[in-house]
C-alpha cells in the first residue's frame, strides 16, 4: 500500500471537499468558506491532483460528485467532525451539563474532610459530575499527576515535586482524644507526665511508630508506649471509645467523630506545630479548563473548612 505523507496534504482541502460536497458549486462553495471563487477553484484542482479524479464535474448547473468523490465522502465527513468535537471538547468545559469523572489523589483524613463538601458543592452546580477519590503514596504522587492517573492530589507536601504546581487550601492541628470518663481526664484536660504514661493509639503509613507527638516528646527526652499503630486514621476514634488507650488527631475529624464515638477532646499537654493541607496538580493541567474549574471548587469549599 502506497504511504501517504500526511504532513504534505493541506486540511483546508478536506473543508473545502466538504463545501463542495454540500454546495455543488464553486461559487457557493467559496461564500461559504468566505473566501474567493479563484482560491476555491484552485483547491478544487489541489483536490483532483490528491486523489487522482475530477471529483466534482459540471452537469447543468451544478457540479455533481464522481463515484470517487461519492466513496470517500462519509470517511472526510466523519474525519472532520471529529476534528471539530475533539477541539470544542479540549476548549469547553460546561460543569452543569458535563459527565467527566475527576481522579483525586487523597488520604482517608482529606477525604473525610472534603468529598462531604465537595458532592455537596457539586450537587449544586455540577449534577453530573462524578469523583474517585484514589489512594496515593508521596513519592509516586509526581508521576501519577504527570500520567494523568489523578487530576489533583489533596495532601501534605512540603518538598512538591517537580512540574507541579502547588496551592495551600487550608490549616490542620492535633488535639488529643479519649474516651469519655477516661480516669485520667481531669476536667477535660491532661497532664504531660499522665499522658506520657498512657498507653497511645498512632496512625502511620510508614510502619514504624515515630510521629509528630515523639518528635516532640524526645525533645523533652521524655517517651511513650505505642500500643497501637494502623494506616487508617479513621479507626483510631473507635478503638479509642473501646479502651483507655489515647491519641492524638487532626481536629476537625475529632470534633465530627467526638459525639459519635463518646470522646473527649482535649489540648495536648506538650506542643505541635500545626500543618498545612495543599492541593498539587501537574503543570501540565495548569491551563485544562476543567482542572482549573475542579480546582477552584476545592478551593471554594475549602474556605468553609478554614473558617470552621
Amino acid at each position: 500500500m502506497k504511504s501517504i505523507n500526511l504532513a504534505a496534504i493541506d486540511l483546508n482541502l478536506l473543508v473545502a471537499f466538504e463545501a463542495l460536497l454540500e454546495q455543488r458549486s464553486v461559487t457557493k462553495a467559496a461564500e461559504q468558506l468566505q473566501i474567493g471563487q479563484p482560491a476555491m477553484s484552485a483547491a478544487l484542482n489541489r483536490l483532483r491532483v490528491l486523489f487522482e479524479d475530477e471529483l466534482f464535474v459540471r452537469l447543468g448547473r451544478q457540479m455533481e460528485p464522481t463515484l470517487k468523490a461519492l466513496a470517500i465522502a462519509p470517511g472526510i465527513l466523519a474525519a472532520l467532525q471529529q476534528i471539530r468535537q475533539t477541539i470544542t471538547c479540549s476548549q469547553t468545559f460546561d460543569p452543569t451539563s458535563s459527565d467527566r469523572t475527576f481522579a483525586i489523589g487523597s488520604s482517608d483524613y482529606t477525604s473525610f474532610v472534603l468529598v462531604p463538601l465537595l458532592l455537596e458543592f457539586s450537587h449544586q452546580v455540577a449534577p453530573s459530575l462524578n469523583f474517585q477519590m484514589i489512594g496515593f503514596e508521596k513519592d509516586s504522587v509526581g508521576g501519577l499527576l504527570e500520567q494523568g492517573a489523578i487530576d489533583i492530589a489533596l495532601g501534605v507536601f512540603p518538598n512538591p515535586p517537580r512540574q507541579t504546581q502547588w496551592e495551600p487550601i487550608f490549616e490542620e492541628r492535633f488535639v488529643g482524644i479519649a474516651r469519655q470518663g477516661h480516669p485520667e481526664l481531669r476536667q477535660g484536660t491532661m497532664s504531660l507526665e499522665t499522658f506520657t504514661h498512657l498507653s497511645h493509639a498512632l496512625t502511620t503509613l510508614r510502619r514504624d511508630t515515630v510521629g509528630e507527638i515523639d518528635q516532640a516528646l524526645s525533645q523533652r527526652n521524655l517517651e511513650r508506649r505505642i500500643a497501637l499503630t494502623t494506616p487508617h486514621m479513621l479507626t483510631l476514634p473507635f478503638a479509642i471509645a473501646s479502651s483507655d488507650l489515647v491519641a492524638a488527631l487532626p481536629h476537625r475529624i475529632a470534633l465530627r467523630l467526638a459525639t459519635v464515638c463518646n470522646l473527649t477532646i482535649f489540648e495536648l499537654p506538650i506542643k505541635t506545630k500545626p500543618w498545612m493541607v495543599s492541593m498539587l496538580w501537574s503543570a501540565l493541567n495548569d491551563q485544562d479548563e476543567a482542572n482549573r474549574w475542579l480546582r477552584k471548587a476545592v478551593k471554594t469549599i475549602s474556605q468553609k473548612i478554614w473558617a470552621s
